[in-house]
């Protein structure tokens, strides 16, 4: 079956703040918008900010492999150019990583480079590739 973009909404304090980060940093052309929410296309997905300026985000982590994951997250699976060029970006602009770049499950199913942050409303994302993205589901 192939795969077809997903449709995501995620609530943000401030709409300009998530323009020059979704936008801006992570280079994410946008679509429509208003005054209180604004689409971009994340990596060919639908991905919405919506306005919540009394937005109070709340942190949980859940061990994995040796790293506190934030719970909930959301994020792309990359090719691993395009991740690789992606953590650049992010480093180059100063961006604090939660968990950086890394090999997680290294020689183990499921090897993966991924990465974990924050944006500037605290909505946590991973960013993953696979070198063979058969190992998408390895068990």
């Amino acid at each position: 079956m192939p795969l077809t973009p997903f449709h995501l909404a995620v609530p943000v304090h401030d709409i300009a703040a998530a323009r020059k980060f979704y936008g801006g940093i992570l280079g994410c052309p946008e679509g429509r918008s208003a005054t209180e929410w604004v689409d971009f296309n994340l990596y060919g997905h639908q991905f919405v900010c919506h306005l919540n300026p009394n937005l109070k985000p709340s942190v949980h982590h859940n061990p994995v492999d040796g790293h506190d994951v934030p719970v909930p997250h959301f994020g792309v699976v990359l090719d691993m150019d395009e991740w690789t060029a992606l953590a650049e970006r992010l480093e180059s602009n100063g961006i604090k990583f939660v968990i950086p770049p890394h090999i997680r499950f290294k020689g183990e199913a499921g090897e993966q480079a991924t990465m974990f942050l924050y944006d500037p409303s605290g909505n946590a994302l991973e960013f993953k590739a696979f070198n063979d993205i058969g190992q998408l589901f390895a068990t």
